[in-house]
């Protein structure tokens, strides 16, 4: 006879889908495995099980950002969680609302092995913590995690005791509303200041971050009737594609023309973008101009760079209200946008035959043969290192939600797991990604069999120069021996292989060519290793 009873782990389960929320990404031990199992098979919630416990926070994370919902994970206690601290830390840095569901060891068991103080492990991440309070309450901590994940734009750990999985308790639905209405429009002084330089401009630049991703027309018609040329910040690459006054990324990964006319403007207006050390180049490119910076997050405006004149508001609603004005006070456009050759704006200089080492293939060529052969549809995902920032040059995202860079921790390893989530939010389409062989040995290899068991469209570039590159650069910069950053890798085409997929090694232009036309064949997980010399990559632009 089944049982009637409602355990704790039940209610838990039933409180995710009470979010709305079908995909729960995760590893299960012994706090979670029954809260999973009842996840499956009474709420219908797909489970995507994966091989290391960072690897699900990753893969929510890249869930949230493609689905544009809140992701959710689970580990359980202990060492679990410890293997999600780079993950939490990058999603803590990128503003990524997600719940991670992490077990507890039981109160009464202090000898547990696996016992750690979790919330002191979580605050060093950044991440929120929030503590299931009772077997009674459990619902409501649920839900109350999901709310703040929202509201604070951050993962939420929400700590779960073992021990109360299997207490009786009454299932109470809840689910509380997130009051969306965009930042006030503002007013006074702070505006009038900030109308003022944008209205004196000459030589103004629009630029726009990850955080005005839904103002896209709003900017657009602002940059039109200023007649300023737009840019973006590496997050928000491909934003304004299409657009004939667009010139691409803003700062360190700019062509050089672009970085030249950058350097001549008087105004930047930024909408959405905290102003990173890589998008001013140290505060170089700030030199000499006015900078108004426009974002709805206090903490973000004057975090890396402090500007002219700060607006803490809605990036649409105030695109439009200095569009008013400027109509308002009959201010002219300012003709700049039309003064320059856009096309030349946009263009990184072609890749020519240098001193690549036989046995290797030319880094920049290469990318020039995979933009034009790789599926237009894309979602494009990249690991961090030495070889990425070529790959944002030079390899584009049909928009700005079809790009994920995972370059807000500074780590390597994390690209595939990214490519994964994304995926599985977004099933109809192929993800590409960038990686170097160090990533993809250190978070590539756990998980390339589960994107073969989940059966994804997904092509995999593995840059490999068989060395940590940035610091083979570095060894090479002080005239010292190299030796110690280059690492002798098993062949990852046929790793990729034995994992279920199918893996090509690159070593030629030919065999590039022979490579290429397998991109449109491909049936299963797809991993093209590409073979370079580390004495032959370009430095990196940042």
């Amino acid at each position: 006879m089944a049982d009637s009873k409602n355990y704790t782990y039940q209610s838990i389960a039933r409180a995710v889908t009470d979010q709305g929320l079908d995909t729960m990404f995760g590893l299960m031990g012994d706090a979670n495995l029954f809260m999973v199992d009842h996840y499956v098979r009474g709420c219908s919630g797909n489970f995507v099980p994966v091989a290391y416990e960072g690897s699900a926070v990753l893969m929510a994370q890249a869930y949230a950002r493609i689905a544009q919902k809140v992701g959710v994970a689970t580990v359980t206690h202990g060492p679990a969680l410890t293997n999600c601290v780079t993950a939490l830390t990058e999603g803590a840095r990128g503003n990524i609302p997600m719940v991670l569901l992490a077990g507890d060891t039981s109160v009464m068991a202090p000898q547990n092995l696996q016992n750690i103080d979790q919330r002191e492990v979580v605050k060093t991440t950044g991440a929120g913590f929030e503590q299931m309070r009772s077997p009674e309450t459990a619902s409501y901590d649920v839900a109350h995690a999901f709310h703040r994940a929202r509201v604070e734009r951050r993962p939420i750990v929400l700590n779960m005791p073992a021990d109360f999985m299997w207490a009786e308790v009454a299932h109470v639905k809840h689910a509380f509303p997130v009051f969306g209405a965009p930042s006030y429009v503002p007013e006074g002084d702070d505006l009038d200041e900030a109308v003022g330089m944008i209205a004196s401009a000459k030589r103004p630049i629009i630029l726009a971050g990850v955080g005005a991703l839904d103002a896209r027309e709003q900017i657009i018609a602002l940059a039109e009737r200023m007649e300023a040329p737009l840019a973006t910040t590496l997050k928000a690459k491909s934003l304004f594609n299409g657009h004939p006054a667009n010139m691409g990324i803003f700062g360190t990964l700019s062509t050089p023309a672009a970085y030249d006319v950058i350097a001549k403007a008087d105004c930047v207006v930024a909408f959405g973008a905290s102003l990173h050390h890589f998008t001013t180049d140290q505060g170089k490119l700030m030199k000499g101009k006015r900078v108004v910076q426009i974002n709805d997050d206090l903490a973000a405006a004057a975090r890396n760079y402090h500007p002219d004149a700060a607006l803490i508001a809605d990036a649409g609603l105030t695109a439009d209200n200095i569009l008013w004005w400027l109509d308002e006070a009959e201010i002219a456009p300012t003709g700049f946008s039309k003064e320059l050759d856009m096309n030349e704006l946009t263009t990184h200089p072609v890749g020519r035959e240098g001193k690549t080492a036989s046995g290797c293939i030319n880094f920049v060529q290469a990318l020039e043969r995979l933009e034009t052969a790789l599926p237009e549809n894309r979602l494009l995902t990249t690991d961090g290192g030495r070889f990425m920032t070529e790959v944002w040059c030079r390899i584009s995202a049909p928009d700005a939600r079809s790009f994920i860079a995972t370059t807000n921790f500074g780590s390597i390893g994390l690209g595939l797991q990214v490519a994964i989530g994304a995926g599985i939010a977004a099933p109809d389409r192929p993800v590409v990604l960038f990686t170097g062989d160090g990533g993809f040995m250190m978070g590539g290899i756990n998980e390339f069999n589960t994107a073969v068991r989940l059966k994804q469209d997904l092509i995999v570039i593995v840059c490999n120069d068989s060395a940590y590159g940035a610091e083979h650069i570095q060894f090479l910069d002080r005239s010292m021996d190299p030796g110690l950053s280059q690492f002798d890798w098993p062949s990852f085409a046929e790793v990729a292989t034995a994992l279920g997929g199918k893996g090509i090694l690159v070593t030629s232009d030919d065999e590039l060519e022979a490579a290429l036309p397998e991109i449109d064949k491909r049936d299963r997980p797809l991993l093209i290793e590409l073979r370079l010399d580390p004495h032959d990559v370009p430095r990196m632009r940042i």
